[in-house]
């Protein structure tokens, strides 16, 4: 891997904790990667018979006292509960010391689109029912974005800063790139950064469903989501977490941790164009990934394989498309791409979380994912799209979110070679 400018410091992911509808843990979720198996099915969470689209990919194997002490888990609402399992799974899986002078030089980052908002959804039914008697008194201590980081800086003790942030579908792929930086540039040592999100509430779904953005393939759930499909319709909606625990090099060397990649550069950026619609040229998608490969001293040929953002909209992808050629130039045509969403839904903000936790074991297994429902792809994007897993050993992976509101980030992971 050939870099044109060194970086302070190198930073290392020695941990992934993930609860996903397709697996928990980084071996879960790469056995469900694996398995190629859609999860999505029809809703049953809440009555979705209103709603032209009544399919999302939940997560049915969940038990909050499996990963939380029962007092606990009964405090927190589904969002801080998701939050904190992946948070512990990335820590115990790191093996990352957490005692009190570490503590204070690690941080924690986790994006969220909505954080508590399913929970105050479900509060104010209870308030409708009953008045102000029937809403639980953690209301206002769950709803605010933050809530995940605090959360899991209460759960494991550290002290170091805890930033929680909102930017829509990019926020778990910011959360990245921000501890990123920060252990990057020395303020940090570790950190547990990610995304989390529990939107499976009727109120907040079928805000989706209005705008027209999620699949109606109600009568075949599994084929729904179709990331680069020419079938495609729309994004199946899904809840998750996924927190990867990320360390300066030399420190996680010497303790012996488990390292699965490097993480090499991130970039973000902002359409400033439409609340909904992406820019269609895709010009500030690929300065989002340009800015990635300048934050890593790389040269656009390095990237060897991209984990697309690919939430199987018609609008979405040919500007990603654009994007990808546009950052990635004459080689943007051959680079293997695909994008897991047909596998574990689009988990609003912290979908960029679990693809770069999927980015990451794939760089240490050396085998790219295929695209899950990939039937017919659609040859206008001009991609190498890949519609099965293929064993190929690459240097570099780029890994890109795009949300609501014009923004975009850009993470580049590279296989770890001790």
């Amino acid at each position: 891997m050939s870099r044109t400018a060194a970086t302070p410091r190198r930073v290392v992911v020695t941990g992934i904790g993930a609860i996903t509808p397709i697996g928990h843990g980084a071996a879960g979720l790469w056995d469900g990667v694996l398995r190629n198996v859609s999860a999505v099915r029809a809703i049953d969470r809440f009555d979705a018979s209103p709603f032209p689209s009544r399919i999302a990919a939940q997560i049915d194997d969940f038990v909050p006292a499996d990963h939380l002490d029962v007092r606990r888990a009964r405090r927190l609402d589904r969002f801080s509960q998701l939050a904190v399992a992946a948070a512990r799974g990335a820590a115990e899986s790191s093996r990352l010391p957490l005692a009190d002078e570490r503590s204070e030089r690690t941080g924690i980052f986790i994006g969220s689109a909505l954080g508590g908002v399913a929970y105050g959804e479900e509060q104010h039914a209870a308030y409708v029912r009953r008045g102000i008697r029937g809403v639980s008194p953690t209301l206002a201590l769950a709803v605010f974005g933050g809530a995940g980081a605090s959360n899991v800086a209460i759960d494991l003790g550290i002290t170091g800063p805890a930033v929680g942030n909102a930017n829509s579908c990019a926020s778990g792929a910011m959360a990245i790139g921000q501890a990123f930086h920060a252990i990057r540039d020395g303020s940090l040592d570790a950190a547990l950064a990610g995304g989390a999100e529990a939107p499976l509430a009727p109120l907040t779904f079928g805000a989706f469903a209005m705008i027209r953005v999620l699949s109606q393939r109600n009568d075949d759930p599994g084929a729904a989501s179709r990331p680069f499909d020419l079938a495609r319709d729309g994004f199946v909606m899904a809840e998750g977490a996924a927190i990867l625990a990320l360390e300066e090099r030399s420190g996680a060397e010497r303790r012996g941790a488990p390292i699965m990649a490097e993480v090499l550069g991130f970039g973000a950026s902002t359409d400033a164009y439409h609340m909904t619609a992406p820019r269609p040229d895709g010009r500030d998608a690929a300065r989002a990934v340009r800015l990635a490969l300048a934050d890593a001293g790389l040269e656009a040929g390095a990237v060897g394989y991209v984990n697309a953002h690919a939430s199987g909209t018609t609008l979405n992808e040919p500007a990603e498309a654009r994007a990808l050629h546009r950052a990635l130039g004459p080689q943007a045509g051959s680079v293997p791409v695909s994008g897991t969403k047909g596998l574990h839904g689009h988990a609003l903000g912290a979908s960029g979380a679990i693809e770069a936790a999927i980015t990451s074991l794939a760089l240490a297994d050396g085998l790219l994912p295929g695209t899950c429902n990939l039937d017919h792809p659609d040859r206008s994007l001009e991609l190498n799209l890949l519609t099965a897993a293929c064993r190929r050993r690459v240097e570099v992976a780029l890994s890109t979110s795009f949300g609501f509101g014009g923004l975009n980030a850009a993470l580049l992971l590279g296989r770890y070679s001790g």
